[in-house]
């Protein structure tokens, strides 16, 4: 089987042994369904306006359908959003801040941003909000908002935006000045469960500004409406939930499946607050000219709190949304705390809901929070590099999010509405008519992109094996299972187009969270024959759809990395003209290598999986055998030393001659065989040794099959490249005039800044230039950028690459590193220089600054913001800026990894360069 690379065994030096954290046994609690922990989380969407699922339009326009201003006003079909909310893991009941600061023009009961089409660079959210903290089964949480006490700069964001184009960066909320001199609130949000259905909540908010300030605090709790669509599918129905007054200080609150519910809002300063009701229901009159709404509306807070109209809200003190009504009046510098408490009725606390248990809780939750990361962290890391790796795992854990979509119902439309057009039955998601998800799954980024996309997800699992080991197996059991994964065995990708095509890294996450959530022995077998049995649908899907030409040459479309060529290689060439791509190909082989190695590992107990092992052996073989051997030298370019993807039309073939991660995918197809492990399995030792004897066509490159050194006996490499190209093509990786940053490995080699390449296609000449920030085209809606910036989850895939590697080569082999330089560097120490590259991003430097948060000050000086990280989409190939989505923490929280890394290395007494 593959090397057993050090992270999978022990991340550093073991701290004390203990016995395990509280947040440890409830993990285990939930695990075996003793308590219901994680019914409540942070599962509400952050947008659920413009997404694909609430759009019924007839031409697919997902951003003008439901567009923000319809937000507050229309009830949502699929799914519910909120500020730094929660809700049941079935998104019934949710809770949210709602906000006005008295200059507003619209009540703040959701995050703003702009649209694809309004963004110069794409969707993209203005808002600052941090996750700070969060255990696994959320029996705490901490979020952060930062809300102006000026007007919300709405139209000046659009305005601005607007007129920059695809070469200008973004214009962000802290451009507009409405942050300057601290004229803001700090709103922090935490919750501490004191029983799975007992959640504390409190919320303190700080005047950071030079005045007196005012402030409507709005905690707001409602349903999502299940009831006006007529639809009688799981979840729905006629039966309409209520929040009702209870006292003066307390609500009632029953759904037909949750049951009886209460929540309490303590008076502050002696005042109790203001309960306000309504309904989730469309504000008919406002969006679409009805005469009368037939009762009370979405929007009446909005009504009630800034246009001071009484009527808007349900005088009889019922709803199915309500709110409690905080008047605050904040002096310069100061605070004030608002707790709450929503609980079951049958586990009401004993005594008074806000009495000495309730911040005793808080603090016993804290303090637990702390002892569960005091053995999840490595004791080596620094007090920064822990305060990073706290705050990743927080934002991985807030972007867990109740995701709903049935594909038929959706398609078809619901009894009590409009009846979609006909053209959406011939449209997106058309042939998915299968597919069922009514699930909590890991999002890459709750406003920006919430929904989820297979290959993200599968990264996601990696850092979360660390804190919640269940959960990441559920997850990549759930995407494989029947109302997912196609009747052809395609995975979806994500909602904009279910059968795009992502890189086949599934099995990959599997076999890793296989190995990281257990020591040898003590693997869940079960999960990984699950997986792999339903993997192999999958694996017959792109053998069947991807290899066109049946020689072991594979396309595969865009494969994720959006701009990455210079057209769109989704979409079909010229007449005549085909793509065989390097990526593609590589990535089957790599996909075949983590097959084999699943199956190697479940035959050791289970012999009938020594067939499978050997057809994975053998067309890991002939994949390699193709990308390096096809038509002469396969899609090696010898004069560069690089694989390039390939253009074949009219029996010529012309190579895309572009440095990026295209051709450093197939460098990550490599698996490290033992002979110990062979030799237990005769049945595939017998059928490997006379593919090797007997089929020398394909075995006469030693690349494919090397015995190892004297150090290494005992060993064999499956890799795509022989040692002398992996050689090569690792001084342009290692260069810093063309793939090797400051802080990782760029997506495209610096040296086609002043070389783009160009190729003339269909009487057009198209061009890839060096990008290392924002895109400067719009292909993919231009709001992601492959041609140039650093990108966490290939890094994270190449450092694993070289781990093994090394694995087989020891120390003898040694690289320049950087190029150039005459320092030498074993396989092992390059990665872990990668890995510090990596980590660099998110620490300050001398003066303050973290290279990820730009250039603005605040983020190096001033004490309210130098300790908030964002964990963003990709980085500046330069200086390490954070760009795109600004908290997709799910594949950059992968920097949790490389911190174990390094601190194993500290633990060793191998020092990281």
């Amino acid at each position: 089987m593959s090397a057993e690379i050090a992270s999978d065994q022990s991340t550093a030096r073991p701290r004390q042994a203990r016995a395990l954290s509280p947040e440890h046994l409830r993990l285990q609690q939930d695990a075996r369904r003793e308590r219901n922990w994680k019914r409540w989380g942070p599962y509400l969407a952050e947008r659920q306006w413009a997404t694909v699922r609430e759009d019924y339009s007839a031409n697919g326009d997902v951003w003008n359908y439901f567009p923000h201003d319809h937000a507050r006003s229309r009830a949502y079909r699929w799914g519910e959003d909120g500020i730094l909310g929660i809700c049941d893991r079935e998104c019934r009941l949710c809770f949210a801040l709602a906000l006005w600061n008295g200059r507003d023009p619209i009540l703040k009961e959701r995050l703003f941003g702009l649209t694809g089409p309004e963004g110069n660079h794409g969707e993209d959210v203005k808002e600052c909000y941090y996750y700070l903290d969060s255990t696994p089964t959320y029996s705490y949480l901490k979020g952060l908002y930062k809300y102006p006490q000026a007007a919300y700069p709405y139209l000046e964001l659009v305005e601005q935006n607007r007129r920059r184009g695809r070469r200008a960066p973004e214009f962000e909320i802290l451009d507009t000045g409405v942050f300057d001199q601290g004229r803001y609130f700090d709103v922090f949000a935490e919750y501490a469960k004191r029983s799975p259905n007992d959640i504390l909540i409190r919320l303190t908010v700080y005047n950071r500004g030079p005045e007196q300030a005012p402030l409507h605090l709005i905690p707001t709790a409602w349903f999502r409406n299940t009831w006006s669509w007529g639809a009688t599918s799981e979840g729905l129905s006629d039966h309409r939930p209520y929040l009702r007054l209870r006292g003066p200080t307390s609500l009632q609150l029953w759904h037909f499946t949750l049951g009886r519910w209460r929540l309490e809002a303590e008076p502050h300063q002696g005042q109790a607050p203001e309960f306000i009701f309504t309904d989730n229901d469309t504000n008919l009159v406002r969006l679409y000219g009805a005469t009368t709404n037939g009762g009370f509306v979405k929007d009446a807070f909005h009504e009630y709190v800034i246009d001071a109209r009484s009527g808007s809200i349900n005088p009889r003190a019922v709803g199915t949304k309500a709110a409690a009504l905080y008047l605050l009046d904040l002096p310069p510098g100061g605070s004030a705390t608002v707790r709450l408490r929503l609980f079951a009725e049958e586990e009401a606390p004993g005594g008074e809901p806000f009495g000495p248990g309730f911040d005793e809780t808080f603090r016993q939750r804290i303090a637990e929070a702390d002892a569960f990361y005091a053995q999840v962290l490595p004791a080596e890391l620094t007090a920064q590099e822990s305060l990073v790796a706290r705050q990743a795992y927080a934002g991985l854990l807030w972007s867990r999010q109740f995701y709903h979509y049935v594909i038929k119902d959706w398609l078809e439309g619901d009894p009590h509405q409009p009846k979609p057009p006909v053209s959406r039955k011939r449209g997106r998601n058309s042939d998915w008519t299968h597919l069922y998800n009514r699930d909590v799954l890991s999002v890459p980024d709750k406003w920006e992109y919430p929904w989820y996309a297979a290959w993200d997800l599968a990264f996601h699992m990696l850092p979360m094996a660390r804190v919640d080991p269940e959960f990441a197996k559920a997850q990549l059991v759930l995407l494989l299972r029947e109302w997912y994964m196609h009747p052809n065995g395609q995975l979806p990708a994500c909602e904009f187009n279910f059968s795009d095509v992502h890189p086949p890294v599934h099995a990959w996450a599997c076999w890793r969270v296989y190995k990281i959530t257990a020591s040898r022995g003590q693997r869940d077998r079960l999960f990984l024959a699950r997986t792999f049995q339903k993997l192999l649908i999958n694996f017959t899907w792109w053998v069947n759809r991807k290899d066109i030409t049946g020689r072991h040459i594979f396309a595969g479309g865009f494969l994720g990395l959006d701009n990455i060529a210079m057209f769109d290689r989704s979409r079909p060439l010229p007449s005549g003209m085909r793509l065989e791509q390097a990526d593609g190909t590589a990535w089957m082989a790599f996909y075949c290598g983590t097959m084999l190695a699943m199956a190697l590992e479940l035959a050791s107990e289970c012999p009938e999986y020594e067939d499978l092992a050997s057809k994975f052996f053998e067309h890991f073989v002939a994949i390699t055998d193709a990308i390096n051997t096809v038509g002469g030298t396969g899609l090696w370019n010898e004069d560069d030393g690089f694989y390039y993807d390939q253009i074949h039309t009219n029996g010529l073939s012309t190579p895309l001659r572009i440095r990026s991660y295209v051709g450093l995918v197939p460098l990550l197809a490599v698996e490290v065989l033992e002979r110990s492990v062979i030799d237990r399995l005769p049945g595939f030792r017998k059928r490997m040794n006379w593919f090797l004897h007997n089929r020398r066509d394909l075995a006469r490159f030693i690349t494919y099959m090397e015995g190892g050194d004297a150090q290494h006996a005992g060993r064999y490499l499956l890799a795509i490249p022989s040692q002398q190209k992996l050689d090569r093509v690792l001084r342009y990786v290692l260069d810093e005039n063309e793939l090797l940053s400051p802080f990782g490995i760029r997506s495209l080699s610096r040296a086609h800044l002043a070389q783009p390449f160009v190729v003339r296609i269909d009487d057009r000449d198209l061009s890839v230039r060096y990008v290392p920030g924002e895109s400067d085209t719009n292909l993919f809606g231009g709001n992601s950028n492959w041609r140039g910036p650093v990108w966490f989850c290939l890094n994270y895939l190449l450092i694993e690459a070289l781990e093994r590697y090394h694995h087989f080569y020891g120390e003898q082999f040694t690289v320049q590193c950087p190029s150039g330089s005459g320092r030498r560097m074993t396989l092992l120490e390059v990665a872990r220089e990668l890995q510090t590259r990596l980590v660099r991003l998110f620490l300050p430097d001398s003066t303050g600054r973290r290279p990820c948060m730009g250039d603005d000050p605040r983020y190096a000086t001033d004490p309210y913001w130098a300790d908030l990280l964002l964990f963003h989409e990709y980085f500046h190939g330069e200086n390490g800026k954070g760009l795109g989505a600004s908290h997709q923490t799910g594949w950059t929280s992968l920097v949790t990894r490389c911190l174990e890394s390094i601190a194993q290395a500290r633990s060793s007494g191998r020092q990281a360069p």
